[in-house]
């Protein structure tokens, strides 16, 4: 996909403190703690609430929990590799994107870009407790921040095959997703549903799932003229990658998926791909 250059008056980005060898490495694993197993579970979206008790554990004894430093370099922390400036890019892409879709929608003012954190240590603080390296790429609603490791794409190429590039801006787009929901009191009104119907709790948070899937589908359905030929079955293939099915290989109920099969995350992405309309986003996967 062939976004502009980054800027840095339009995002917010830094770094989640410490030492760890940088940002990350891009075309190296770089962090032995990502496992298969963490990857089933906390990728894309799952609490970090939820997951930081059990991630913690599996991390004793590799490092304090480190803050993040004040006053940082944001181009310095965007070159730091071909990662994190492919993040830093398609951060500005989205937020611009979503600032004129809420401007179309007469919802300027409820606008705000979140955050991107890359991970430079084992072990951070976030709004929603202790982060961790193993937990996969997440977004936070208590402070509004996408959370980071770049090691991971090095194991998402793995797992889809694939190497491309909007493999990994895809992740970035779901996780905006969950901020657009955010801001939008979206999640606010699935949590609400899943507290009043717990036996809905997994159909609605696969529905919130899926629905980040198809807000991020919209971003590059809305920069279509950005899209290269492969970038299509590049999103397609990761989303197949990451479903509840693949990465459990039976080993789980379908009653306990969290984020949808294979075949749901790819219809999901290829909505709003195609149609580029949130809208249709919302009529598809809000039905509670």
């Amino acid at each position: 996909m062939r976004l502009n250059p980054f800027d840095t008056s339009k995002i917010d980005v830094g770094t989640t403190g410490g030492r760890r060898g940088g940002v990350g490495k891009a075309g190296g694993l770089g962090c032995g703690t990502i496992v298969i197993a963490a990857l089933g579970y906390f990728v894309f979206g799952l609490d970090p609430m939820q997951t930081a008790g059990t991630v913690e554990g599996m991390q004793q004894g590799q490092g304090q929990m480190q803050s993040a430093p004040a006053n940082e370099d944001e181009a310095a922390v965007c070159n730091s590799n071909e990662y994190a400036r492919e993040s830093c890019n398609a951060l500005t892409s989205l937020n611009e994107t979503w600032a004129a879709r809420f401007q179309e929608a007469g919802m300027a003012d409820r606008f705000r870009g979140p955050g991107l954190r890359f991970a430079t240590a084992q072990q951070f603080s976030t709004g929603c407790g202790t982060g961790s390296v193993g937990m996969g790429p997440f977004y936070c609603p208590a402070d509004e921040r996408m959370y980071i490791d770049v090691s991971f794409y090095d194991q998402l190429a793995r797992m889809a095959g694939e190497g491309g590039d909007f493999a990994r801006l895809y992740v970035v787009a779901h996780e905006y997703g969950h901020h657009v929901q955010t801001i939008t009191g979206i999640s606010e009104q699935i949590r609400s549903a899943q507290s009043q119907n717990r036996g809905m709790q997994n159909q609605l948070q696969v529905r919130m799932e899926l629905h980040a899937d198809c807000y991020a589908g919209v971003w590059a359905g809305r920069n279509r003229n950005l899209i290269e030929p492969g970038d299509f079955e590049e999103g397609m293939n990761a989303a197949a990658a990451i479903g509840d099915d693949a990465l459990t290989q039976g080993r789980v109920s379908s009653d306990n998926f969290t984020h949808g099969t294979s075949r749901q995350r790819m219809e999901a992405l290829r909505l709003g791909m195609e149609t580029g309309d949130d809208d249709q986003c919302d009529a598809t996967y809000l039905r509670i």
